[in-house]
């Protein structure tokens, strides 16, 4: 095929490799906040009908403090239950019981998944300089439009990983700032 370089394929096979390696990234990021978000309650079950959780022996977690503007609920265990409980070195350390912390929402997100988004758009961002490059480098017609193709797929890619960031950062901000004048 006339105008198509090894620079250009190159171009392309690195350009798509950075792409797919951000969107694994990006899975990982999910996968691991899931898995995280389940450890902290392992062992502990949640009624939904009854709006309780309940340990492995059997005490339930009421709702001490809930904040509608942010979807936070914290559930706590009487102190008296978890003080005589025999398992409660592995459980807690708090002498006012176990303490569960439930989002009511599960968009809001660690920081840490918000840093694994912010690469991979940092990532996306690097293939579609590359493929700018390569695209006012490149005179002839059929290489210009693939190169065109694929920087059009890495920009909505883009747009979708920002505009989830840039939720999250917002909806984190705000529980900050809830949690401040919860403070005062």
């Amino acid at each position: 095929m006339a105008g198509f370089s090894m620079e250009l394929v190159l171009v392309l096979g690195y350009a798509t490799f950075l792409a797919i390696a951000a969107f694994t990234l990006e899975v990982m990021a999910r996968h691991m906040h899931r898995r995280s978000m389940r450890i902290s309650t392992v062992g502990f079950i949640y009624h939904a009908d009854r709006d309780i959780w309940s340990c492995p022996r059997d005490q339930h977690l009421f709702p001490i403090f809930s904040d509608s503007h942010c979807g936070k609920v914290i559930y706590r265990a009487p102190a008296s239950a978890c003080n005589s409980c025999r398992n409660k070195n592995a459980c807690t350390d708090s002498n006012s019981g176990r303490e569960i912390t439930r989002m009511a929402s599960e968009s809001i997100e660690s920081g840490m998944l918000r840093f694994h988004r912010c690469f991979s758009l940092m990532m996306l961002s690097l293939a579609g300089f590359i493929v700018i490059v390569e695209l006012f480098r490149t005179h002839a017609s059929y290489p210009r439009l693939s190169l065109a193709g694929v920087l059009l797929l890495l920009f909505v890619a883009g747009l979708r990983l920002s505009k989830s960031i840039r939720v999250s950062t917002l909806e984190a901000r705000a529980s900050a700032a809830s949690q401040r004048s919860a403070a005062r």
